[in-house]
């Protein structure tokens, strides 16, 4: 198994687990469960997409960026490219 398989296979368990966060939300608010609970479920859940956010971003800029440098892309193009990445993920 390829390293790349092996990290796309931590990213679709990652992706697992934040869908029974999400289906956790969803008993809690059915059950009538405190709004405290649900808070806190739904920032489990938030701060687990930002996680996975994060390491799709950095996989994105090494496995892609980097290796452009090694091409004729300008830097000034890359770092337009980061930029609107970074941009996009703060939205």
């Amino acid at each position: 198994m390829t390293l790349l398989e092996k990290e796309k296979q931590k990213l679709v368990a990652r992706i697992k687990r934040i869908r029974g966060q999400v289906d956790s939300i969803e008993r809690s608010l059915s059950a009538g469960d405190d709004c405290a609970d649900v808070l806190m479920l739904l920032a489990n859940v938030r701060g687990g997409v930002n996680s996975l956010m994060a390491e799709v971003l950095e996989d994105h800029i090494r496995l892609h960026l980097l290796a452009s440098e090694k091409s004729s892309t300008p830097p000034q193009e890359l770092a337009e490219d980061l930029i609107d990445l970074v941009r996009a993920y703060l939205k």
